[in-house]
């Protein structure tokens, strides 16, 4: 049995104009206690009758920003198969030889660094703190410590950088040899510094017809260097697709640990408090972290399941009884069959929010509940689990 386990790590040295997650700035003197937290809180929740874990993910935040014995803490309270996939997400200047190192003898297996961009100027718009020389220091550094797994996370559309910008980008993250490429269009979330240069005329929002074109040629770029897309924001070599990412779009279960963290099990969802004082505080007082929980029928999970599913390589079932819609969407470019699933085209992921509310209609999903799930899907900004999509978010 497949479980997946979702550690959250809220903590940043600088956030970024364009975040809207749950992380902090300024509250680095409760990592120890967080990460004890979090040890308590895995103790209870591993119990010996629980499936061991087929994946963890470390993601933030920053989770390469507390200590690594610490991180490495919380993956020891972690009952896991020896199989199993294990990614931190990382800053490329928040890592050292000595960090990796540690990590590697705990037992994870894969990085994701948050690179964005391999463009200065770029960089400097979206608040990122590291350069294109940094991004290349902490992937050979990644290699001297062992790693064969790296992920490369990617940001395109910023109103500053170029379409020669953006290929450049592309060519300089092949020219480090990951097994996996993530590329999520820059969005513009009310609250976040962007978003009020945005609203207030000092900044231009995103072109979409722009981005557009640049997800075309991340798509074209991608699989002539043999990637090959699995989820609309992702692709990746043979073998190289994120297993954690797939527990995810599957609908299967994993544990939430942390502040915000969001879990599932067998259609509960549920969702922690989202400060990192309420969680320990919670967990020192034995009493569950957990604000909220949401409990899905049958049918919110086959609408889900579609939801999901359309985004994928795999795609989805033909529908039976919609003979017609089917054959508008291959005419249109949209699909394309694949024995008995529709699978989407380069130009059916650009227009997916549009073919996934056309099947909810031909297999008669009320738009009062499909409507919101079908917009949470819109957006991709830096990937989290299915449960996560209210954060806007899929883990990479």
């Amino acid at each position: 049995m497949a479980l997946g386990v979702y550690v959250h790590i809220p903590f940043c040295a600088e956030r970024c104009d364009y975040c809207d997650f749950a992380t902090w700035t300024d509250r680095g003197h409760l990592i120890g206690e967080y990460v004890e937290a979090c040890v308590v809180d895995l103790r209870r929740r591993m119990t010996a009758s629980a499936p061991r874990a087929t994946s963890v993910f470390f993601g933030g935040g920053t989770p390469s920003l507390i200590p690594a014995r610490g991180l490495a803490r919380i993956l020891e309270a972690i009952e896991r198969e020896d199989v199993a996939e294990v990614t931190v997400e990382c800053n490329p200047d928040s890592v050292d030889p000595e960090q990796l190192a540690i990590y590697r003898a705990a037992g994870v297996n894969r990085l994701s660094f948050g690179v964005q961009s391999m463009q200065e100027h770029v960089l400097a718009e979206l608040g990122r703190t590291h350069d294109p020389a940094g991004v290349e220091y902490a992937v050979r550094l990644a290699r001297d410590a062992g790693f064969e797994h790296l992920n490369l996370d990617l940001i395109y559309g910023s109103p500053c950088e170029s379409v020669d910008d953006w290929r450049r980008t592309l060519d300089e993250t092949l020219a480090l040899a990951p097994d996996h490429v993530s590329a999520y269009a820059l969005t513009v979330e009310p609250g976040t510094p962007l978003g009020r240069d945005v609203a207030s005329g000092g900044r231009s929002a995103p072109d979409d017809d722009d981005q557009a074109d640049k997800y075309e040629i991340a798509d074209d770029v991608l699989r002539a260097a043999g990637f090959d897309w699995y989820e609309i924001s992702n692709w990746a070599r043979p073998g190289g697709e994120c297993r954690h990412n797939l527990l995810y779009w599957e609908q299967g279960d994993y544990l939430a640990v942390g502040a915000a963290a969001h879990g599932h099990e067998d259609g509960r969802r549920w969702w922690n408090v989202r400060t990192p004082e309420r969680y320990i505080a919670a967990i020192r007082s034995a009493e569950s972290p957990e604000a909220g929980e949401e409990l899905l029928d049958s049918t919110t999970r086959e609408e889900e399941a579609l939801l999901l599913a359309v985004r994928t390589r795999g795609g989805v079932p033909i529908p039976k009884h919609a003979e017609a819609l089917v054959t508008d969407l291959i005419g249109e470019g949209l699909v394309e069959p694949d024995a008995d699933r529709l699978i989407l085209t380069q130009r059916g992921r650009l227009l997916a929010s549009d073919v996934t509310t056309r099947l909810l209609v031909a297999l008669s999903v009320p738009a009062s509940r499909s409507a919101p799930a079908a917009a949470l899907l819109v957006r991709s900004s830096s990937p989290l689990p299915p449960s996560e999509v209210a954060l806007g978010r899929l883990d990479c």
